[in-house]
């Protein structure tokens, strides 16, 4: 006689649905899944043992998270990323990062920092060992981390959201192949070090300057992929 399958609701669905949104979350912030992807609702509740009705439920929570779009008719599909998101991205990024990052220097308890000091320990390992897909998750852990000790729940969607496009872009552009590009990842590093310094003495001050180098460090590498070195640019 088969196993029955679990009933929507119990221990055992629950589990597996918070494995595939854990699972479909990393993997589009990796770019395993890339940005237009159609997700197969099939296939998903095949390799995670559920039926569709909790697919599907979470197709809805990770649509209104920004991770996928749905629409009537169509399959879901991974977000769609642009330069219209890119745009959107830098407007949006230093106010708040900024914001979090302020109120986690202000908010932020012992735990917290401990919890933050051992993602960057494994940030900063998957730096040192030029693993692309776990640098690109722990650095969105990172900045996830800092959001949830802002405590505050009118921030917290909107770096949700940000993060999204975030990991993506870093997955795009920062591809290490180059010794300028290592010194900038370490740069990187470093100043994670120094944000978590600032928090742990709720220096909000220094830790918004920090983090405001930092995204200009992003906006720099970014904006040099878009423009390789020696390619003049007329100014009018």
């Amino acid at each position: 006689m088969g196993t029955a399958e679990p009933q929507a609701g119990t221990p055992r669905t629950v589990d597996r649905k918070q494995a595939l949104a854990q699972v479909l979350r990393q993997r589009i912030i990796t770019m395993e899944l890339p940005p237009g992807a159609v997700l197969d609702e099939i296939a998903l509740s095949e390799e995670f043992g559920l039926s569709r009705p909790p697919v599907r439920e979470l197709m809805r929570q990770m649509a209104a998270e920004g991770y996928i779009e749905l629409e009537a008719n169509r399959a879901a599909r991974v977000a769609s990323m642009n330069y219209q998101s890119l745009r959107n991205f830098f407007l949006a990024a230093p106010l708040i990062y900024i914001a979090t990052t302020k109120l986690a220097a202000l908010d932020a308890s012992a735990t917290e920092i401990a919890d933050l000091k051992a993602i960057q320990a494994k940030f900063r390992h998957a730096v040192q060992q030029g693993d692309v897909d776990s640098r690109v998750y722990y650095n969105d852990q990172f900045h996830l981390a800092i959001g949830k000790m802002a405590h505050n729940p009118y921030l917290l969607p909107s770096l949700h959201r940000l993060l999204i496009d975030h990991a993506r872009l870093a997955k795009t552009f920062y591809q290490p192949g180059s010794q300028h590009m290592q010194h900038e990842l370490a740069t990187a590093v470093q100043q994670h070090d120094e944000i978590i310094a600032a928090i742990e003495r709720h220096d909000a001050n220094t830790a918004v300057e920090i983090i405001r180098a930092h995204l200009e460090l992003s906006r720099r590498n970014m904006a040099m992929y878009v423009t390789p070195e020696g390619l003049d640019i007329p100014v009018e």
